[in-house]
């Protein structure tokens, strides 16, 4: 009977949760906000923990459901009714880099590293911080970004351009920590890359946000 009693539950459990997301929208999907992740949790967990309350029946599962559900939908519209109870529950897109720059404050402000950054640059195919001219981190966590127009993407057949051996930019600073293991594949020690900084004005590593290396171009450097 208790097999039985939890089958009940989860069919109705999974029936119910679907009819929702499909009223609430794809948002509890894709493009998932901070609060469309928590509500989405809450809602998983109502079912889940109903299953071993042997005490509760379909009919508080599917009230507690309705209520959750009736909170987030009165969210939602109200979002979109209000830009700035929009930008409340919602956050705002964050400018990380401009014009060719990282804006260490807005890295800081949205808890992000330079790590984490160059992740998602990657995640768009993007090797290396000088290809990118601008880049937007949206509220759902994913980067938006603008290549440099010299770094759009074309067909080197196209233009009859001879190919040239492809390279893996490496980072050899972040946030002022020397990157010994990159410095040891770039085959250079720490004085070269101390006294390359030291062309670019800085005194010491602790000075420098980023430096990246890469083959064939000057080493870039850029300063907090």
């Amino acid at each position: 009977m208790e097999y039985m009693s939890i089958a009940v539950e989860l069919i109705v459990g999974y029936f119910a949760l679907l009819l929702l997301t499909k009223i609430l929208g794809k948002t509890q999907i894709t493009q998932i906000s901070a609060f469309d992740f928590i509500s989405a949790l809450i809602l998983g967990e109502l079912v889940g923990n109903s299953l071993y309350d042997g005490k509760t029946t379909i009919l508080p599962i599917l009230s507690a459901i309705f209520i959750w559900g009736s909170l987030i939908f009165f969210t939602e519209f109200f979002t979109q009714k209000s830009r700035k109870f929009r930008h409340m529950m919602e956050g705002t897109p964050a400018l990380i880099i401009k014009k060719g720059k990282i804006d260490f404050n807005e890295l800081k402000r949205n808890h992000l590293d330079l790590n984490q950054l160059q992740h998602l640059l990657r995640a768009k195919e993007i090797f290396s911080v000088r290809e990118c001219e601008y880049a937007l981190l949206e509220s759902d966590g994913t980067l938006s970004v603008i290549r440099k127009s010299i770094y759009e993407i074309i067909q080197r057949q196209d233009l009859d351009i001879p190919a040239k051996p492809a390279s893996l930019p490496l980072s050899l600073i972040v946030d002022g920590e020397i990157l010994y293991d990159n410095l040891k594949l770039v085959e250079q020690k720490e004085d070269w890359l101390l006294m390359e900084i030291k062309k670019q004005g800085f005194l010491s590593s602790k000075d420098v946000l980023y430096a990246e290396w890469e083959e064939g171009e000057s080493l870039l450097v850029q300063g907090y």
